[in-house]
């Protein structure tokens, strides 16, 4: 079934109006208007939501969540309809810039929002400005980035993040170079020569990649982590452009989300931080976003990732696509509508189902806390 929504959602032009077909405010657990009602709240009572009647929805962002979000919706337009959400995969850094701008109801990014000022301009500041309250990160999606190839003859490939790092620096060539032939043993590595593919717009995947070479290869990768690209290679638009370079260029490699890298069919390298290599999957993925920390205040959830986590079986490339919300909104009505999605998008249903699609699930540990956070949404 949710194939099928996929194909029918793909359809559509990015920037497409999604209407949400569905039910009334109905109620199965009994819970007040927009949330689960208190403590934990059940998978169907998550997964329910109210449906709340008012203006169409208009949000913007992360490419990295796109396949996620309109999945989402599309479920949640089983369920509600009088209300129609627009969301616009323009990028982490145009999200945050339309949000600040009051161009959209939300923004979608894989970086929280900025506490160091940047051109004179502090996005935290800036965004709690725009909304007249605090704006808060919500962690919603996660999305492991995959390091994705296509070389003729190799499936299986094992890479480090020393190695990763002189690839996209440039310092290694070929796909035969000693470097990363002595970490695949038994491999036949062809002369073909590399061909990196990097994000050229502002993109939260581009500054996660960056964290995760600057924190568990900081010798090799000695730039400061950035939504813009330092390194070399090839510039591709947005998380499609990159993933279609690779498939269509013999020796391509690229930093690409799980979902990405899985609907163009491309080999994904294990990942070896130390303590052996480790296999892109939801579970690998879940061990690392547990270990976690808070780096937020009260219903801020803002988490700092482990990048250079040696952690048996943890996956250490990976983005937390966050929803960056008003905690009060000016306009009440439109407030209820977010609240209203956003607990449907949080539920253990929805973000199970989301794994087939490329992503990881929220662990519960983290889920129950965006709970709460969506709850005291206004």
């Amino acid at each position: 079934m949710k194939n099928q929504r996929m194909a029918a959602v793909s359809s559509l032009a990015l920037v497409g109006m999604l209407a949400l077909a569905g039910c009334g405010a109905q109620k199965q657990d009994g819970g007040s208007n927009g949330g689960g009602g208190g403590g934990g709240s059940t998978a169907g009572s998550g997964a329910q939501g109210d449906c709340v009647d008012g203006t169409n929805l208009s949000a913007q962002g992360s490419s990295a969540q796109k396949n996620a979000i309109q999945e989402a919706i599309a479920s949640y337009q089983e369920k509600c309809q009088d209300a129609k959400i627009d969301y616009n995969p323009t990028g982490s850094g145009a999200g945050i810039k339309a949000l600040i701008a009051g161009q959209a109801d939300w923004a979608g990014s894989d970086s929280a929002l900025k506490k160091e000022a940047k051109d004179g301009k502090v996005e935290v500041e800036e965004a709690t400005k725009a909304c007249g309250s605090e704006a808060w990160n919500i962690p919603m999606v996660t999305g492991p980035i995959a390091v994705a190839f296509n070389v003729q003859g190799v499936d299986k490939l094992t890479l480090t993040p020393e190695v990763i790092a002189d690839i996209f620096n440039g310092k290694i060539k070929t796909w035969n170079d000693p470097a990363i032939a002595k970490i695949n043993s038994g491999v036949t590595l062809p002369a073909t020569p590399i061909k990196p593919f990097f994000r050229s717009d502002e993109s939260g995947t581009t500054e996660n990649f960056t964290k995760y070479l600057k924190a568990a290869a900081p010798k090799a990768w000695t730039a400061e982590p950035a939504k813009s690209w330092t390194g070399k290679g090839e510039g591709k638009t947005k998380s499609d452009g990159v993933a279609q370079a690779v498939k269509a260029t013999a020796g391509g490699i690229t930093y690409v989300e799980w979902s990405y890298a899985k609907d163009n069919q491309l080999g994904m390298a294990q990942i070896d931080n130390g303590s052996g290599a480790v296999e892109l999957t939801g579970e690998a993925v879940g061990k690392a976003v547990e270990a976690a920390k808070p780096d937020g205040e009260g219903n801020d959830l803002r988490l700092k990732l482990d990048y250079a986590t040696k952690e048996a079986g943890a996956y250490p490339i990976l983005l937390v696509t966050y929803e960056i919300v008003c905690s009060k909104n000016k306009d009440a009505n439109k407030g209820a509508q977010i609240k209203s999605f956003l607990k449907h998008f949080a539920s253990a249903d929805t973000q199970q189902g989301l794994e087939e699609l490329g992503y990881a699930p929220l662990p519960e540990s983290v889920r129950t806390k965006v709970d709460t956070a969506i709850d005291a949404l206004q």
